[in-house]
């Protein structure tokens, strides 16, 4: 059947439809970003800067300058730095390795090191206090060789330093992200020039493939420095127990202490995490892209073979997997298989009676993994047809309007979760106008605030999938009289599906375990799975907190074998793990 015979119209009915169409949809999209992000974003400066509707300097001057809010800034200022500059380093040597090196077994080492990012940070941080706490066997083996790590009884990582150590190795796949990628696209003549020149391996790394590289390692900087900044689950756990106030867990407390009569203030708070990280990102363009590195040349992979060096450096690696992947985890599964904190594991102790317990016993940690969940795959939906919708009109109808929607999905998702969190509450603590409902307290609160943070995340590889489809399929639909609805859903969808796919997975992934937005959010009637850890173990359950936290590991651990598994129907390098 002929695509005139499919879409019988007049040609001026067909042609009037579907402009009315493609309009409707992107005033809807427009709409719906407005109320998610434009809105609530707008009202967290207008609240931050004249909570009286009036602008009220003193005020900010007095609050900005009080010396706890200056201690909180220069905690994280210099938290987000040294944990950003532990992650370069350690994001670059594993990209380098990765990407130009003959390693053996790269995919299973990159599903290694990749997997900490995957896994929640607070869950991070709960493994690595139970790993060295004094009682653990970590601890204990230590001990027994005559190694220690703090005074008697002390937890070294409730400490800046503690911080600096996990949020550096938290954020390094962020970097390694970055830079694998920056490194797989340079020339091979460059390198082969120099060595031909008779320059030693060490004076090429350093003279021309570290300059070329300068603008991925500049981009992985800046999102480990927002995420450094923004990351609730390490600050709050350490942070807080450790007395090293930060930006973030100063907001928690306030708000926990004062509710909402403390949102001005916290307002202008947030605004002032989100100054820190919007010019961390500018300073890191800025640097990033001073000098022109944009070369030409033939696109064969570089490779630099380790020659006799091989061998210790893949032991040596995966030594550095094993110390900072394997054991903290094995603490975190010793503890929730034992009664009480600090016994150690044998046939005595083991039970399972936390598992039993976070399963089917706690009604609280059930019902906050349903709400988690219903709430993760509803934002992906939405989601997922938001974003097929912007692609189409980012990819080919690029109006002013359009990339005012795309700049606000961006800012949403770089700003910090903890931001888009107050702006929510703000936005959505009086009744919405005409309905005369109000989001806050309810799950419906969080689910908004998924849909304005997670937006850029499911668009990114949505876009890359609308790049390569041919506009004249779409266009000889249109000439036919294939109205817009009916050409998205039976040619240009099918297309895009994979991508979409893609980022619909990335959102599963981030969007389950979360903890950066719903932690102002969730009330008693609408915990999420991702604060529930932090709620358990400031009650002082530590061994359900564990169990809770393997479980959230196993449950990312079988997503991300499922979404490998399928990968081959995905377009390449969407899945970070995937060499």
């Amino acid at each position: 059947m002929s695509l005139a015979q499919e879409y019988p119209r007049r040609p001026a009915v067909r042609a009037l439809y579907g402009l009315r169409s493609e309009t409707s949809v992107l005033w809807l999209l427009a709409l719906l970003i407005g109320l998610l992000s434009i809105a609530p974003l707008t009202r967290l400066i207008w609240a931050a800067i004249a909570p009286e509707g009036v602008p009220d300097m003193a005020r900010i001057t007095q609050l900005l300058s009080s010396p706890r809010v200056l201690r909180a800034t220069g905690n994280t200022l210099t938290i987000a730095l040294a944990a950003t500059a532990m992650a370069v380093v350690l994001g670059t040597l594993a990209a380098w390795l990765v990407a130009l090196t003959n390693m053996r077994a790269k995919q299973a080492w990159v599903f290694a090191f990749i997997l900490p990012l995957m896994i929640p940070p607070q869950v991070t941080a709960l493994a690595w206090v139970q790993a060295l706490s004094p009682s653990s066997w970590v601890v204990e083996g230590l001990s027994s060789i005559g190694l220690t790590l703090s005074g008697e009884g002390k937890q070294p990582l409730y400490s800046m330093w503690g911080i600096i150590l996990l949020l550096g190795l938290h954020n390094a796949p962020l970097v390694f992200l970055s830079v694998r990628a920056g490194l797989r696209r340079l020339p091979a003549d460059l390198v082969e020039a120099a060595r031909i020149t008779g320059a030693s391996p060490l004076r090429v790394m350093m003279t021309v493939i570290l300059p070329l590289a300068r603008p991925a390692i500049f981009a992985g900087a800046a999102l480990s420095f927002v995420a450094a900044a923004g990351n609730f689950g390490i600050q709050a756990m350490l942070g807080i127990p450790g007395r090293v106030p930060t930006l973030i867990t100063l907001i928690y407390q306030q708000l926990n202490n004062n509710g909402a009569d403390a949102l001005p203030d916290l307002a202008l708070l947030s605004l002032l995490i989100a100054v820190i990280t919007v010019g961390g990102m500018v300073l890191s363009r800025l640097l990033g892209g001073r000098r022109d590195v944009r070369v030409t040349g033939t696109p064969r992979q570089l490779q630099q073979p380790l020659g006799h060096w091989r061998l210790p450096v893949e032991m040596l690696v995966w030594v550095a997997i094993i110390l900072t992947l394997v054991l903290p985890l094995s603490a975190l599964v010793t503890t929730s298989l034992t009664s009480g904190f600090g016994q150690a594991l044998n046939g005595n102790t083991l039970t399972w009676l936390n598992y039993r317990n976070a399963l089917f016993d706690y009604p609280a940690v059930r019902n906050a993994f349903v709400t988690s969940l219903g709430l993760t795959l509803l934002a992906v939906v939405i989601l997922t047809v938001m974003a097929l919708f912007m692609a189409f009109f980012l990819t080919w109808q690029r109006t002013r309007l359009v990339r005012v929607l795309e700049l606000s999905s961006e800012l949403a998702y770089a700003l910090p979760g903890i931001v888009i969190g107050i702006a929510a509450i703000l936005f959505f603590l009086k009744p919405l106008p005409l309905v005369n409902i109000s989001l806050y307290g309810t799950v419906w609160i969080i689910l908004a605030a998924y849909l304005s943070n997670f937006l850029a995340l499911v668009l990114r590889p949505t876009l890359a999938g609308f790049a390569q489809i041919e506009r004249s399929l779409d266009e000889a639909a249109q000439l036919a009289g294939a109205g817009f609805l009916r050409r998205m859903r039976d040619i240009l969808l099918p297309l895009a599906a994979p991508s979409a796919m893609a980022g619909a997975i990335l959102v599963f992934l981030t969007a389950l375990n979360e903890i950066q937005v719903s932690i102002l959010l969730v009330t008693a009637n609408s915990q999420t799975l991702g604060p529930m850890i932090v709620a358990l173990d400031e009650g002082g359950s530590s061994t359900l907190a564990a169990a809770v936290g393997c479980l959230m590991i196993v449950v990312v651990l079988l997503f991300m074998l499922l979404a490998s598994r399928v990968a081959k129907r995905l377009p390449e390098g969407v899945l970070p793990w995937q060499v």
